[in-house]
């Protein structure tokens, strides 16, 4: 996985291993809501799905469409 669209800066220790990252607030703030869109999905990965034909035909059926 490449990372380098973060542009991320990494804190090094004596033995110049990386030990913690920084990215800009904005970036982590998109990182966060990806993980929780994820963390949804995985959620609701065991419900039953429904065509898109259906969800259309619920829709107009409800005025929506």
């Amino acid at each position: 996985m490449d990372i380098s669209y973060l542009h991320p800066q990494f804190i090094l220790n004596e033995k110049g291993d990386k030990t913690a990252v920084i990215i800009s607030l904005d970036k982590y703030n998109k990182l966060v809501e990806d993980l929780m869109d994820l963390a949804k999905m995985a959620e609701k990965r065991d419900e039953p799905s429904i065509s898109h034909d259906k969800v259309l035909e619920e829709l107009k059926n409800e005025g929506l469409l």
